[in-house]
């Protein structure tokens, strides 16, 4: 197994500054979503309904998708099929080119980052151009996003202040965070009025009508998508949804569980390029529709629970293991609980299983998880599938380890036979020393105290009881 990403963790768990800065974005994001829900009943009522849209949108993905691509190129919208990153890149490289871009102006995008799309279009020669202030931030300072929604949580103003300034050196030097905004929203206005080639990510996709909605609150999403002549929206397959009604639960859940708002500043509802009789918006708007897996995902009755996601991030502020590492502590595009079981599904056990580990199995994640996935089920699911492989190859090992894990659950199935075994242990001090293998290459090995709770209760006079 690798030892990376323990090696990402321990490396983050150094950087205090970082960790302060993750600590406090998260407390406030959790405050937000907690003030946002006061109706507890309402809340769960919510959740049960969310599950249910997304479960139903899931179990007809096949005819909600050919429904969606019928819908958009009725309404103008042209549709594409991609198996995997390749495929997606190559289509939006081709798209570009036709229209002789040299450079894209970027809503935000998650999929966008699963592809690897920047660098790819970097190496072909076209500039892509981050928009969204956060996707900013990390570009200028060529990271990838720590966060699903706050690209640039693990960054201080003073640090982004000091950013902005190596690179736009005529604009004066500010940490004021309106000003530090205002300054960026002049450097994207240009950018925006020169460049002829817009793209975005896609919150949802309604089959029912051929709808593309994002939701933002910049006002740069908006911009990337009607300001050019050409949109290009890309999307994973399970962000479709049946019908329009049900945005409304869909877009409540996802807002407040984010950010804590009612509704985001920007709700964008595309259903087509611009008609003659329209003022604005782009004269071609092009889907992407992204499989690089998410069939496999989906063929698993269980793990199919996985794409229900609507990347409201919840469960990673609540995560006691991400907010002490950051998203970059994980290595992979999606960090956190949804992380350690989406991308171990993308890539495989063989490069992202150690994701699986990264995990106390609290349940915070799905105690607020708005569609109910249920993640600590998902991570026990994928460690055992890494178990099993990993045993085939074991050989002795394997068989031992598999019987003294029989032999703990026969002491720990009867109160006597554990005081007795403890009793033991305790007294045979060398029996602390025992490697207990790789059980502890992921957590402190446990140290035998010299003398049990139940001895020192009983010299206190306390029973047992």
């Amino acid at each position: 197994m690798t030892t990376e990403l323990r090696v990402r963790a321990a490396q983050a768990l150094g950087r205090d500054r970082v960790r302060a800065n993750i600590r406090r974005a998260m407390d406030g994001l959790i405050d937000k979503r907690r003030a946002a829900f006061p109706d507890t009943e309402e809340l769960e009522r919510l959740r049960d309904q969310g599950k249910a849209i997304r479960d139903h949108a899931l179990a007809k993905l096949p005819a909600l998708l050919e429904q969606l691509e019928q819908n958009c190129t009725a309404n103008g919208i042209r549709v594409h099929w991609a198996q995997d990153a390749d495929a997606a890149n190559g289509i939006i490289l081709d798209i570009i080119r036709r229209h002789g871009g040299t450079a894209i102006i970027k809503g935000k995008s998650m999929v966008s980052e699963e592809i690897g799309l920047n660098r790819f279009l970097e190496e072909k020669g076209v500039e892509p151009i981050e928009t969204d202030l956060g996707e900013l931030i990390i570009q200028l300072a060529q990271e990838h996003p720590s966060h699903i929604v706050a690209p640039a949580v693990h960054k201080d103003r003073r640090e982004i202040a000091e950013l902005f300034n190596r690179h736009y050196p005529d604009e004066p030097y500010s940490e004021d965070i309106e000003r530090l905004t205002a300054m960026a929203r002049r450097v994207m206005r240009e950018r925006f009025k020169a460049t002829k080639i817009g793209l975005s990510g896609v919150n949802f996709a309604v089959a029912e009508t051929g709808t593309l909605c994002l939701i933002e609150n910049e006002g740069n999403g908006r911009l990337s998508t009607t300001a050019p002549d050409v949109h290009i929206a890309v999307t994973g397959i399970e962000k479709v949804v049946a019908r329009l009604e049900h945005l409304a639960p869909l877009l409540t859940l996802l807002t407040r569980s984010a950010t804590g708002q009612p509704i985001t500043t920007y709700v964008n509802m595309i259903s087509g390029p611009r008609k003659p009789e329209e003022l604005d918006g782009p004269h071609e708007v092009h889907l992407v529709l992204l499989d690089n897996g998410r069939s496999r995902i989906h063929a698993d009755p269980e793990l199919r629970a996985t794409l229900r996601c609507i990347r409201c991030a919840a469960c990673m502020n609540h995560c006691p293991v991400y907010v002490r590492i950051g998203g970059h502590g994980y290595g992979t595009v999606y960090p956190g609980p949804i992380g350690a079981i989406l991308e171990p599904q993308l890539q495989g056990l063989a490069r992202q299983g150690e994701l699986a580990q990264a995990s106390t199995l609290c349940g915070a994640c799905a105690a607020v998880c708005p569609v109910r996935i249920p993640i600590p089920q998902l991570l026990n699911r994928l460690r055992f599938e890494q178990a099993q492989a990993g045993r085939k190859d074991a050989g002795a090992g394997a068989w031992m380890e598999r019987h003294l894990w029989r032999l703990w659950a026969w002491i720990y199935a009867s109160p006597a036979r554990y005081e007795r075994f403890m009793g033991l242990v305790t007294s045979l001090g060398w029996l602390a020393k025992i490697s207990v293998g790789p059980w502890a290459r992921t957590r402190t090995a446990p140290r035998i105290a010299k003398r049990s709770l139940h001895d020192l209760a009983r010299e206190e006079g306390l029973s047992n009881d």
